[in-house]
């Protein structure tokens, strides 16, 4: 009788739902920090200041480098101070680095801009959410993740178009405090009301599973895990050949997207398409990426996680064949296709892994480490692109190139086995 009367009290739609909207608002509002916002301003910086595309990009590489290194601290501070906390203080840090980077006026100060929007932005505001989601589900994590997903794509598909418009019509200072006063106002009272670390903490379990935990366990306890969940600290599974090996899967999508998306409208342009054109793929790729992020989200709950993202480097390597002939329109249609199709199945499948493999207890950190090799990847992607333009006069070289690096990718991804804990 008791039981059944703890079985109405439950809520109707486990709250886990609605942890997982919050975090693909994270995800959407990490969107000042990502390059493929960035990249709207980089013409506008080098048409005011006078700067080479070299120096921005160098200055680009450099502010995102250090900011890598940074992550992992803030992986450290998500396993002890919790998401909520680590959430609200963030969002509050990042809102003042966009008003900083309306100011901007010298390349030191660009420097710095550059470092506090990647590393609050592009680092902190992604890592959040991804380790939030991971403690809510644990069977049905995939597809939590897949809507989760969501904002990240309507972040891509959004932001070049918003900031392409802002910036013609007021300034690119303007588009700048446009996207503070948003994050100040309406995402950091919605993370500080509604985020909660996890299923425990409010009395439920991961997945909605029936039985609640006892909210009112002694603090300073471990709630206990599921019983099928293992999990790892950072010390035991940095002593895995699986950790490296999806080390280096996170990194390389990082430094090869990273470099088409800052240079896309100079990529395009010596192509003859116009900047319009290549905020439009931008777009259409975040577009494309929405199904099949669903897609991959309920793949990965049926296949391997490492088969996954060996599909994700051969479409790579298609799509930078494709980027050496994409001269017209119909060709940019189709690259923004290909590349949608790729981003989708790559930002649920290099996600899911870690807390697949690791478990929750400890994901902050492990995943700390994971939002460090992908925020360098970012760091080294744009300066070569932008050296061998300045050195050659085309992107050819670097494309062609850069075809090694998802080669190294489907070794790493076929090294990448599920470990197994003694």
């Amino acid at each position: 009788m008791e039981q059944q009367q703890k079985a109405k009290k439950q809520p109707k739609v486990f709250y886990g739902w609605f942890i997982v909207f919050l975090a693909g608002m994270g995800i959407f509002f990490s969107g000042p920090g990502q390059t493929y916002s960035n990249s709207m301003f980089i013409d506008e910086y080098i048409n005011e200041f006078g700067w080479s595309r070299s120096q921005v990009s160098g200055v680009y590489s450099t502010a995102t480098l250090i900011a890598g290194f940074t992550m992992m601290l803030v992986g450290r501070f998500i396993d002890r101070f919790g998401q909520r906390t680590m959430m609200v203080s963030v969002g509050l840090l990042f809102g003042l680095a966009l008003l900083y980077n309306s100011m901007v006026t010298s390349i030191g100060m660009l420097a710095v801009g550059f470092f506090l929007i990647r590393l609050l932005g592009q680092g902190s505001m992604t890592l959040i959410p991804k380790t939030l989601v991971a403690q809510w589900f644990i069977k049905k994590r995939g597809r939590a993740f897949s809507f989760m997903t969501l904002g990240s794509f309507l972040s891509a598909m959004l932001f070049p178009i918003i900031n392409a418009w802002l910036i013609q019509t007021w300034g690119w200072e303007f588009a700048w405090r446009f996207w503070a006063v948003l994050i100040l106002l309406l995402f950091v009272p919605m993370a500080f009301f509604g985020v909660r670390n996890k299923p425990e903490d409010i009395g439920l379990k991961p997945d909605g599973e029936k039985s609640p935990v006892d909210p009112h366990t002694q603090p300073g306890l471990q709630p206990t895990l599921p019983e099928a969940e293992v999990s790892w600290t950072l010390k035991e599974a940095v002593h895995t050949r699986a950790f490296w090996a999806i080390l280096i899967c996170v990194g390389i999508p990082a430094m090869v997207n990273t470099g088409i998306t800052f240079h896309i409208i100079s990529i395009f342009g010596s192509n003859e398409l116009s900047p319009e054109i290549a905020a439009m793929v931008l777009s259409l790729m975040a577009l494309v990426g929405i199904p099949m992020s669903f897609v991959s989200g309920f793949v990965t709950e049926k296949i391997k996680t490492n088969y996954l993202l060996v599909g994700i480097f051969v479409i790579e390597i298609i799509l930078l064949l494709l980027l050496l002939i994409t001269n017209n329109f119909a060709m940019a249609i189709v690259f923004g296709v290909i590349w949608g199709v790729a981003n989708g199945f790559e930002r649920i499948g290099l996600n899911i892994i870690w807390p697949d493999y690791f478990g929750r207890a400890h994901i902050g950190s492990i995943n700390g480490v994971a939002s460090t090799m992908m925020v360098l990847g970012s760091a080294f992607g744009p300066l070569p692109f932008g050296f061998g333009f300045d050195t050659f006069g085309s992107y050819g070289p670097v494309l062609i190139a850069s075809i090694a690096f998802p080669v190294i990718g489907i070794v790493c991804a076929l090294l990448a086995t599920k470990p197994e804990k003694a």
